[in-house]
């Protein structure tokens, strides 16, 4: 059994979790934390971390970026592994969360969805063999109206792998607009569509001539991502001081 410390437990990520594990005979959510301190009869809920007395295997925190170093230092205080999901950090956060895994068990990922991890993998082969052949990389992502932030952090992820696998010969372009002439070989096309209620979606377009080989992933719910925290979960749980991603998990 993994008990869980689920922060952000009444947010829409935090509820979505909580019914999965309720499904789920392997893991239990121990205790909640959120800002919002409305209980339920599961489990007890804390405002403040800090008040969490509960003894737990890992945490997954799904909150906002906001107090995000009162819950490393929690983590690192109790020795309890962290599966980290909030999105947004500055710099200095990201630098807080990275000198964490030299003391604790961190896992971050840019997606907590399986078949993107999964999908990450097979990209970075294929591009060994395909790209490597002269075929040209292109990524589309689609998403919601609301997402800020653009390509998405997926779509860099992905971009990555490629990049990794080809010893980091391409450079990424974003618009081509402001350009007019043909398109460089080691270029990286990344193109970002925002509209309705797009929950994710991820093309990668490997365009050889007279032939193209497209991978996809499409999320359909949010649900993808609360179910890989929860795979995260039981992975990290006993796990030493350092730094985990899905890919980890999916080895």
């Amino acid at each position: 059994m993994t008990d869980i410390i689920l922060v952000g437990c009444n947010g829409r990520m935090g509820k979505m979790i909580t019914g999965i594990v309720a499904e789920d005979a392997e893991t239990r959510i121990a205790a909640g934390v959120d800002i919002i301190g409305q209980k339920n009869d599961q489990y007890p809920v804390f405002q403040n971390i800090m008040d969490c007395d509960v003894a737990a295997d890992v945490i997954i925190d799904f909150s906002s970026a906001q107090g995000i170093e009162e819950r490393i230092a929690y983590a690192v205080d109790r020795q309890i592994p962290l599966v980290e999901c909030s999105t947004g950090l500055n710099d200095s956060q990201t630098e807080t969360l990275l000198a964490a895994g030299q003391k604790v068990a961190i896992l971050r990922s840019a997606n907590m969805s399986v078949g993107v991890n999964l999908l990450i993998k097979l990209v970075k082969e294929a591009a060994k063999k395909l790209a490597g052949e002269g075929f040209d990389v292109e990524i589309v992502e689609k998403h919601h109206n609301q997402k800020l932030d653009a390509p998405s952090g997926t779509a860099l992820a992905l971009a990555d792998s490629i990049n990794e696998a080809m010893d980091n010969q391409y450079e990424y372009v974003y618009d081509r607009s402001q350009v007019r002439r043909k398109r460089e070989k080691k270029e990286l096309g990344i193109s970002a569509v925002r509209g309705g209620t797009i929950v994710g979606e991820h093309d990668i377009i490997f365009a050889g001539t007279d032939e193209v080989v497209t991978f996809s992933h499409q999320a359909y719910s949010r649900g993808v991502f609360a179910k890989g925290s929860v795979v995260a979960a039981k992975y990290l749980k006993g796990k030493g001081a350092g730094l985990y991603d899905m890919a980890d998990v999916l080895l």
